[in-house]
């Protein structure tokens, strides 16, 4: 597959750039740097080169005066090059430097402050519908997900469950995030039964056997290092009687799939729908980390069972999105969007199916959600209700 255009927009000065392994850090910073200096620090002969002698870096930029862009992959594993970089900075407005990571958690645990703001915060997602244009496929996005790892691999399947082994288990391990591997991996299939649902520790933890704390403490891990994240109620101005307890999603939707257990009690259809809607959530998810603006994401819920599974709020942005997984609409799937935009009437609301035709009913607009994800593009989002 050739390389495909990332939305993620280039920040004028230094930048950290966050991101699970697989999502093409590395090969969107060759392809947007081509000229940088670039270090990688899983590389072990430039760790053990950096790890002995941070300052090493002050004088490879002063041996390469004309290269004014520095990236350092993989940057918290050794923290301590961040005093460097910092130092440069100062002595030098016209340099950049690019700092890689799959997680803030270990510079921040070691007391690195992040350049004191000097230094932006992006994050690479999962590819979007939009940016794979003609090779994006539904069927497949739902059963393999969309890390680009796994996306332009020959063999995805194997691929991925690679990925699942080495990453989501050795990594942590590797990193000391967790002290039994064992409960970990318990929690891994035990917490993918959250995944597009209402999270309930204490039912996690009773599953896996494991402390509440502990479940806590491994729910913060997989958020510290973005590969999954909660959903707050939607509460302003509410006026109706909300739950308050959080959604939960994994960060990509081949994850989930791979992740789940599977028996005689799961049907394909309650695992279907789980994996759409968390694609719809990855998309949203994407969006907030490209937006020039700030944008917030929540989901809606009244303690009466009345809900919307997405709230986008922001500024100029007011959106409900609910997500259905059947290929025909009833008028109970509108119940939720028709509630909130009774509270909410400034929003903008939505229904999304797997049907094929568009409709407007009851003044809702109905898309098919292959329609919605395929011109989905964060660049060009001013219109999109306008259009559908």
């Amino acid at each position: 597959m050739e390389t495909k255009t990332r939305f993620l927009n280039v920040p004028k000065g230094s930048f950290f750039l966050f991101g699970p392994r697989g999502t093409g850090k590395s090969s969107w910073l060759k392809c947007t740097f081509p000229k940088a200096i670039y270090l990688d620090f899983l590389s072990p002969d430039v760790f053990r080169a950096y790890t002995s002698s941070p300052e090493r870096l002050e004088a490879l930029i002063e041996g390469n005066p004309e290269q004014k862009t520095i990236i350092i992959d993989e940057v918290q594993k050794i923290p301590e090059v961040l005093s460097v970089v910092h130092r440069m900075i100062e002595k030098d407005k016209s340099l950049r430097f690019v700092l890689t990571g799959s997680s803030s958690r270990k510079l921040k645990r070691t007391g690195v402050d992040l350049l004191g703001g000097r230094a932006v915060v992006k994050n690479l997602n999962p590819f979007m519908a939009a940016e794979l244009g003609k090779d994006f496929k539904l069927d497949r996005a739902l059963e393999q997900g969309l890390l680009p790892l796994v996306v332009n691999a020959q063999d995805p399947k194997s691929t991925l469950d690679a990925y699942i082994g080495l990453y989501l288990r050795e990594e942590v391990k590797m990193e000391g995030l967790v002290r039994n591997i064992g409960n970990f991996t318990r929690f891994l299939e035990t917490v993918s039964f959250s995944h597009g649902s209402v999270l309930s520790l204490s039912e996690i933890s009773r599953e896996c056997e494991v402390e509440r704390k502990t479940v806590e403490g491994y729910i913060n891990v997989l958020e510290d290092l973005l590969l999954a994240f909660r959903l707050n109620v939607f509460t302003k101005k509410a006026k109706r009687h909300m739950i308050q307890h959080p959604k939960f999603y994994l960060f990509d939707t081949g994850v989930f799939q791979s992740l789940r257990p599977r028996g005689p009690l799961n049907t394909d259809q309650d695992i279907g729908g789980c994996a759409l809607e968390g694609l719809i959530a990855q998309h949203l998810k994407a969006y907030q980390s490209y937006a020039d603006k700030k944008i917030d994401l929540y989901y809606w819920r009244t303690k009466s069972g009345v809900e919307v599974d997405f709230v986008v709020y922001g500024q100029n942005v007011f959106w409900a999105i609910e997500v259905k997984s059947s290929k025909t609409i009833h008028p109970h799937d509108l119940k939720g969007l028709l509630s909130f935009r009774e509270d909410y009437p400034q929003a903008s609301v939505m229904l999304l199916y797997r049907g094929k035709e568009r409709l407007r009913i009851q003044n809702v607009p109905c898309l098919p959600c292959e329609d919605f994800l395929v011109n989905f593009n964060p660049r060009k989002l001013q219109k999109i209700f306008c259009r559908f």
